[in-house]
């Protein structure tokens, strides 16, 4: 007898029957004929040969129909402007497919994020949607000026920008330069597993945002799971922290300095620092410029100079990760210091970090260091990589800079936290 399953639909809720049992979960639109596709409540799908399913028994219907929740200002809650960008955090599920696709409506915000309405009133924004490996100089510039007005909005308190975890201290590395001296609180935060999820890490991370919106600190922060556990979350310096794990929830680590604060999804603050801006009434003046033309690269054993070419005729500025205290071969036929001293005779730019993360760069302990210095390359002390490349890039965007202020300077100066000065011996 031919079976049918005409009752349930994809993005239904239903109970796949099957001779030896039964899964739960939500129904899939399979692409492959004779395949049934389940969503599972751990995030993974699962399918069965159509041939081998007894029943399918409908439990509720369609979590894909369209939200008819209207969103109000309650008038007497905070205002926070949420910028959605991409990343996980940004997306939900898509029925028909198994993956997820993005949101881009307030309604659909509030049916999978229902509880950060009951900390603020929030208005949420979407200048585009992309996967933070697709990301841009361009896009960081969209989003300065976006949270700029929001800054200066005197109804908002705070701003939220969800984004993608790949690129994300770039992004939150190039929003410390661009947006300058704060007024208040900026908080980028993402999730490593998607909402519909029963270990997702989306909803704690935006409540813990939420709160530090609304805190006196005002900074670029990030702000996600401390722990594997769903116990508290970290509000990070954006650009002194880094992804370290390519799955974990609490990818995210501060990198030479402590966070600025832990903060719980219920709402209390612990500040572990004090070296912050503390909210004002100042205005926020937006600095969003940025020359594409830097680059970066690895040192690794046995690579070949000849490489620093490229670098040399394609850009204006190199960042190098170094190994240790930030070298690079210096011996035999892959001896890079003959090269390097050319290249910058040339007019090329080249700056030190280190490839170990933690800890900073000095050309004093061995010789090989001071020949590099010697030779014009700058060490950045503990700056990290991604945001010397970043740095760069901004400060190389000021056209007007050129002839008054030397690049060198302002990579050396500390704008917005970038180096620590005060490295203490937890760090080093």
């Amino acid at each position: 007898m031919k079976k049918s399953f005409k009752k349930a639909l994809a993005g239904d809720e239903v109970t796949v029957v099957l001779p030896g049992g039964s899964q739960q979960g939500v129904l899939l639109e399979s692409y492959e004929a004779g395949i049934i596709l389940l969503k599972l409540s751990s995030g993974y799908n699962i399918g069965f040969y159509r041939s081998d399913v007894k029943e399918i028994k409908l439990i509720a219907k369609g979590a894909a129909k369209k939200v008819e929740k209207v969103i109000k200002q309650s008038g007497n809650k905070p205002i926070i402007d949420i910028i959605l960008t991409g990343g996980t955090i940004s997306s939900k599920l898509d029925p028909l497919t198994g993956g997820v696709s993005w949101l881009l409506e307030e309604e659909e915000f509030f049916s999978i994020y229902p509880e950060i309405f009951a900390i603020a009133d929030i208005r949420v924004k979407s200048p585009f949607m992309k996967a933070s490996e697709n990301m841009a100089a361009a896009d960081w510039i969209k989003i300065a000026k976006l949270a700029g007005k929001s800054l200066n909005d005197s109804q908002v308190k705070g701003v939220i920008i969800s984004h993608g975890t790949d690129t994300l201290h770039y992004t939150a590395s190039a929003l410390s330069f661009m947006l300058g001296k704060l007024n208040k609180p900026v908080v980028l935060t993402y999730s490593q597993r998607s909402a519909d999820r029963g270990s997702s890490d989306s909803r704690m991370n935006l409540l813990c945002s939420a709160h530090m919106a609304l805190s006196d600190v005002a900074q670029v922060m990030l702000v996600g799971h401390a722990t594997m556990n769903d116990d508290y979350c970290y509000a990070l310096q954006g650009n002194k922290c880094r992804k370290l794990h390519s799955s974990r929830r609490d990818a995210f680590k501060p990198v030479n300095c402590k966070p600025f604060a832990k903060v719980w999804p219920e709402g209390k603050v612990e500040l572990l620092r004090h070296d912050y801006r503390k909210r004002n009434k100042d205005k926020v003046v937006v600095d969003g410029v940025f020359d594409s033309k830097v680059g970066l690269f690895k040192i690794y054993p046995g690579c070949d100079p000849a490489i620093i070419s490229y670098y040399q005729k394609n850009c204006k500025g190199l960042v190098i990760e170094g190994t240790g205290f930030g070298h690079v071969i210096s011996e035999g036929k892959t001896n890079f210091i003959p090269t390097l001293r050319q290249v910058i005779k040339k007019g090329l730019l080249v700056y030190m970090t280190t490839q170990t993360i933690f800890g900073k760069v000095n050309p004093l302990v061995y010789s090989p260091g001071r020949k590099l210095a010697e030779s014009g390359v700058v060490y950045l002390e503990d700056m990290l990589a991604e945001t010397a490349l970043v740095k760069l890039g901004w400060v190389l965007g000021h056209k007007h800079w050129r002839g008054t202020i030397t690049t060198r300077d302002k990579m050396l100066e500390n704008i917005s936290g970038e180096f620590n000065n005060l490295l203490g011996n937890e760090f080093l």
